[in-house]
């Protein structure tokens, strides 16, 4: 089955801010990564070409990295997920710019199950956060978009009860849902 998902937000911010973002991820100043309701993007080693890390079961490699424009991450984990997730900018103007998250993959054996019922909705739901999580860094309104049901019977699930409410970046209290807000500017294929 061959998978296309990409989340993208405009900013407003140049692309040298915005690029900042992607130079942050797994860093202890991480900017872009939904570290407050999300497993942590970690490597062994500081982020670059060939550091081996992932986030909770997703496992990957850096295979590219252009400091302040994107990065390429190719997935090792789990099985059947053959194919890449990056994050890169988009320079529109000296004010605005695009952040483009993009998975690319084909999946096989038990991933063509997997992918669509668990991790899907759950990548759709981290990636909304992370474009979130650079509006906030970059002290613009965030937009958020609230998590399905579904995503937090399987957050519930997953984390034996023990699941975080979704917050905005840098605060203890949830968002609700009715005071939500989508961006009709905001992509998403398969």
């Amino acid at each position: 089955m061959e998978v296309l998902n990409i989340h993208e937000r405009v900013l407003e911010a140049d692309p040298v801010q915005a690029g900042a973002l992607i130079d942050s991820l797994s860093s202890p100043q991480d900017r872009l990564w939904p570290t407050h309701t999300w497993p942590k993007m970690a490597f062994d080693r500081p982020l670059g070409p060939g550091a081996a890390g992932g986030h909770g079961p997703i496992r990957y490699f850096v295979e590219q990295y252009a400091p302040g424009k994107s990065i390429n991450f190719r997935f090792t984990g789990p099985k059947g997920f053959d194919g890449f997730h990056e994050y890169e900018i988009i320079g529109t103007s000296k004010q605005s710019t695009l952040l483009r998250h993009t998975l690319r993959m084909h999946a096989r054996s038990l991933a063509i199950l997997s992918w669509p019922l668990l991790y899907r909705p759950m990548h759709d739901a981290l990636l909304e956060d992370s474009l979130t999580a650079a509006q906030v860094s970059l002290g613009l309104t965030p937009q958020i978009r609230a998590w399905p049901p579904w995503v937090k019977v399987l957050r519930w699930i997953v984390s034996g009860g023990k699941a975080r409410s979704q917050v905005l970046p840098g605060r203890r209290d949830a968002h609700r849902p009715d005071h939500a807000q989508t961006n009709d500017t905001d992509r998403r294929k398969e």
